[in-house]
Parts: structure tokens; C-alpha cells; sequence
């Protein structure tokens, strides 16, 4: 493992400024977004809490589908 102290070798400069230039000639962003950005793109409404309120509301229209066919 590294010392933070040292520097990263010519090799791996080299290693990364070629990544980055790849990512960026196939269109993709070459930077990571930043722990702002990803927070702004989630949803206000946890998976789990979407899945509970699609299934009440999948669940009422059955029931209510089956109570016009058999009552």
C-alpha cells in the first residue's frame, strides 16, 4: 500500500489521463458526480415505502374488482 505522501508513478498518470479521455470519446461524463448531485437525482419516497403504497393501492382495486364480480 501507498503512503498518502507519496506521488502516483508516470504509469499510472498515464493509466488514468487514458481512462479519462476514453470515457470522455465514447460520450460518457469522465468525472464522478459529486455526493450532492446524486442526492438531488434520488427520490424523495424510499423504495420500500412506494412498493407498500402500490401495493395497497393494487390490492384495493382487486378486492374491488372482485366484489362487483361475485356481489
Amino acid at each position: 500500500m501507498r503512503e498518502l505522501s507519496q506521488q502516483p508513478t508516470e504509469f499510472e498518470l498515464r493509466h488514468r489521463n487514458a481512462q479519462f479521455a476514453e470515457k470522455a470519446r465514447m460520450g460518457k461524463k469522465p468525472t464522478k458526480p459529486s455526493r450532492q448531485e446524486l442526492l438531488t437525482k434520488r427520490s424523495p419516497l424510499s423504495l420500500w415505502a412506494l412498493g407498500a403504497i402500490i401495493f395497497v393501492v393494487i390490492g384495493g382495486v382487486i378486492l374491488e374488482f372482485l366484489r362487483l364480480m361475485f356481489l
